[in-house]
C-alpha cells in the first residue's frame, strides 16, 4: 500500500515533529510535508498552542505548488475551531490530490471527522503509515484523550541492587554526572512533574529543567497531605508549582496561598490525596506527560493504585546494601502472580550508568 517513497518522507515529517517535543504541550507533536512530483515544496511542524499547526505552515511555504500535491502528516488533520482554523479545510481549499496520515487523531474534537471531511472532497487519504512510530511520540496526549489521564512516567536513580537512598537517606549523588545530564532532557519533555512532600523536606529540590534550551519550564506538582512543606522551600522560587493536599490546615493554607503558591484540596478518606482524581485533574489541566520524581512511599502508592506507564530507571554500578531504602514501598508479595511485570523497551549506557526504560505491564498481560 505505501512506497518506499512514502516512508521516507512520513519519516522526514516524524523528524520534523519532533521539533516540538519540548513545547507544543498541552496541544500534540505533529509535523509534515508536501511533496508535488516527487519533490518537498513545503513542509512544517508545531511548535506550541496558538501557533499556526504544521499543514499550515507547510501549505504556506508550498504556496501553488501545493495543487495537486501529496500530503504527509504524522496526526489527522483537525476539523474543528479551536486556537486556529480546521487543518482539513486548508487541505481541500489548497486542491491536495492526497493525503497520508500517520495516525487518526484521539481527541474526541476530531476522531475521524478530518479524514472524512478530505474525502468528502474527494482528497485521497491513506492512513496508518508509520503509526506506532507516530503514538510513541504523543505518548501522552494519546493517553489524556483516549483515558483521561496522563501518561505517568517514574524516574528513579538506584543502585544495582535497587537502592534509591542510604537508610539515613543521603542519596547525592548515585549516578554520575552524564545520566543527571540525560535526565534535563525528560524534563523538558514532560509537561508537570511530581513529587511528594518527603522529597521535598529531605532534598530540597528545584525540580526544574536546566542545561537545555527551552522556552518553558514544567509545572511542580507535590503531594503534600498534610501540609509539611514550608513556604521557603526551593520549588517555590521559580515558575508555577502547584500543591496537593488533603489538609485543611487553615493557617497552612493561608501562607502558602499568601506566598503566591496554588493548592488543591483532594484528600480521601484516611487523610491522604486521592491519586486518582488527581491524574483526572491533571488531565484537565492539559498535562500530557507526567514525569514522577519521588520517594519510595508515593512511588509505592502510584504503582498499587495502577497509576504508573513507565520507569525511566538510571542505574548505577555500585550496591547500597539491605539496608537502604528501595524504590517503592509496597505491601508484601505472597505469591509470584502478584509480581509486577514489566516490558523493556530500551536499555543504554549513560556515562557509566546504565538507563532502562520500562512499561508497566496491565495484570492480563503480565
Amino acid at each position: 500500500m505505501f512506497s518506499a517513497a512514502d516512508h521516507e518522507f512520513m519519516t522526514r515529517a516524524l523528524r520534523l515533529a519532533q521539533r516540538g517535543l519540548y513545547t507544543t504541550t498541552p496541544n500534540p507533536r505533529v509535523g509534515c510535508v508536501v511533496v508535488h512530483q516527487g519533490v518537498v515544496v513545503g513542509e512544517g511542524f508545531h511548535e506550541r498552542a496558538g501557533d499556526a499547526h504544521a499543514e499550515t505552515r507547510a501549505l504556506a511555504q508550498a504556496g501553488s505548488r501545493a495543487q495537486g500535491a501529496t500530503v504527509y502528516v504524522t496526526l489527522e488533520p483537525c476539523a474543528h475551531h479551536g486556537r486556529t482554523p480546521p487543518c482539513a479545510d486548508a487541505l481541500v481549499s489548497a486542491g491536495v490530490a492526497r493525503v497520508v496520515v500517520a495516525m487518526e487523531d484521539p481527541n474526541p474534537l476530531v476522531a475521524g471527522r478530518g479524514l472524512a471531511r478530505l474525502r468528502a472532497a474527494g482528497i485521497q487519504v491513506d492512513t496508518g503509515l508509520l503509526a506506532t512510530e507516530a503514538r510513541e511520540l504523543n505518548i501522552g496526549f494519546v493517553a489524556r484523550m483516549s483515558r483521561g489521564r496522563p501518561w505517568v512516567r517514574v524516574k528513579s536513580a538506584a543502585s544495582l541492587d535497587g537502592r534509591t537512598a542510604l537508610a539515613n537517606g543521603v542519596s547525592q549523588w548515585i549516578t554520575g554526572e552524564a545520566a543527571r545530564r540525560d535526565v534535563q532532557h525528560w524534563r523538558a519533555r514532560a509537561c508537570a512533574i511530581l513529587t511528594g512532600s518527603g522529597t521535598v523536606l529531605a532534598d530540597d529540590p528545584r525540580l526544574d529543567v536546566r542545561e537545555i534550551a527551552t522556552p518553558r519550564q514544567p509545572r511542580r506538582i507535590v503531594v503534600d497531605s498534610y501540609l509539611s512543606i514550608p513556604v521557603t522551600a526551593r520549588i517555590f522560587k521559580q515558575g508555577e508549582t502547584v500543591v496537593v493536599t488533603a489538609s485543611d490546615d487553615t493557617g497552612a493554607l493561608n501562607a502558602l496561598r499568601e506566598a503566591g503558591v496554588t493548592v488543591v484540596e483532594m484528600g480521601r478518606p484516611g487523610g491522604q490525596v486521592d491519586l486518582v482524581r488527581l491524574m483526572a485533574w491533571l488531565a484537565e489541566q492539559g498535562v500530557n506527560e507526567l514525569m514522577v520524581e519521588a520517594g519510595a512511599t508515593l512511588n509505592g502508592a502510584l504503582l498499587e493504585a495502577g497509576l504508573i506507564d513507565e520507569l525511566l530507571l538510571y542505574l548505577a554500578p555500585c550496591l547500597l546494601g539491605s539496608t537502604a531504602r528501595g524504590l517503592f514501598v509496597l505491601p508484601e508479595f505472597t505469591t509470584m502472580a502478584q509480581r509486577i511485570t514489566l516490558d523493556i523497551r530500551d536499555v543504554r549506557a549513560v556515562g557509566r550508568d546504565w538507563r532502562v526504560l520500562a512499561r508497566v505491564l496491565p495484570a492480563k498481560e503480565a
